[in-house]
């Protein structure tokens, strides 16, 4: 592949504004590899980027091709894979016992602190780079990170404190959420329930037909929706809205030695520990992204359930029209959305 100078990138100014300018195109050196990137999916946590603007390029679920590495490297060219956000230092006491999305020492947040997946390239360390199958698409290759990593990891955390899950609570149905919703059923089984709640009913269909129990929580209390369902305590809760309304009426319908999964971020909690948590014995628990030793676990059931996890990108448009596709995103009616190089 014939690799430019420059190249054109997204600027992010602020206000809801999307420019385009030139940058050149940066070299691999020792230890990184230059990625073609191939897609990209937005997120919500860009939303201050959008509106705020952003001095580095944006894009922090990006997917794409080695085409020219530095020295100590071992990835070939050719290699397919998605990025892990974090440039985790390897040598800390987090990263040594795997959890690297807990790194004492990282050295970036690509897309937040260094330029990430927008652009047409993107210069990675090696170790943030996963090679996946070479016939995977870059769309379904991001589907490993937020959908696939953040949502597996979650569920990880929760059977930690409550092994047995026969029923779940999902508040928010963006893509967190519905990653979240497709992984649990995966990793759970089909005939574990999973109720899940908003606001916007696009996104509570799409839940629904992906196998979830839509909970339309602008029409509908929590408590008599589940109800309704048949399943008025579950066993576990996952927050992905980041509200604290949202979880503080999680909490409020658990059952005993239930647990809340704090995925979104933004808003705090109030818990009255006495009754919420140890006379009913329930567990509030963190969640951060995931760990890169999730990836290969995560590329397996990809590969079975390809077509499946696949019906979550809902809009895919060309870098060219990253404006809108921000637009159309943040107007709620969408799954994920996936920008293309």
């Amino acid at each position: 592949m014939h690799i430019p100078d420059t190249m054109r990138v997204p600027r992010f100014l602020g206000d809801g504004r999307i420019v385009f300018i030139d940058k050149p195109v940066p070299q691999p050196g020792p230890g990184q590899l230059l990625l073609a990137v191939k897609a990209n999916a937005l997120c919500g946590s860009e939303r201050g980027q959008f509106y705020g603007g952003s001095s580095v390029t944006p894009g922090h679920e990006a997917a794409g091709v080695v085409v020219a590495a530095g020295s100590d490297t071992s990835t070939p060219i050719g290699a397919l894979g998605p990025v892990f956000l974090m440039d985790f230092c390897g040598r800390c006491r987090s990263c040594l016992a795997g959890a690297t999305n807990q790194c004492f020492a990282k050295r970036a947040d690509y897309g937040f602190t260094h330029d990430g997946g927008y652009a047409p390239f993107e210069l990675v360390n090696e170790n943030v780079f996963f090679a996946a199958d070479a016939d995977l698409t870059g769309p379904e290759a991001i589907l490993l990170l937020d959908i696939m990593g953040t949502g597996g990891h979650c569920l990880d955390r929760l059977r930690l404190v409550r092994p047995e899950i026969e029923s779940l609570l999902i508040t928010g149905a963006g893509p967190i959420g519905l990653g979240v919703l497709v992984m649990a059923k995966i990793m759970l089984g089909e005939a574990v329930p999973v109720a899940i709640t908003d606001v916007v009913p696009y996104r509570l269909d799409l839940a629904s037909s992906l196998g979830g129990l839509p909970i339309d929580i602008a029409h509908a209390s929590l408590p008599d929706a589940l109800d309704s369902l048949g399943i008025p305590r579950p066993d576990a809760a996952v927050d992905t809205s980041g509200r604290e309304a949202a979880r503080r009426a999680a909490i409020d319908v658990l059952a005993q030695r239930g647990v809340l999964v704090c995925v979104g971020h933004g808003e705090s909690v109030t818990l009255d520990v006495s009754r919420d948590l140890i006379s009913t014995e329930r567990a509030v628990v963190g969640s951060e992204y995931f760990r890169y030793d999730e990836f290969p676990r995560n590329l397996a059931l990809l590969r079975k359930h390809r077509a499946y996890l696949s019906r979550i990108v809902t809009h895919r448009f060309p870098v060219a029209e990253i404006q809108r596709a921000f637009e159309v995103f943040f107007a709620g009616n969408t799954g994920e959305v996936v920008v293309e190089q």
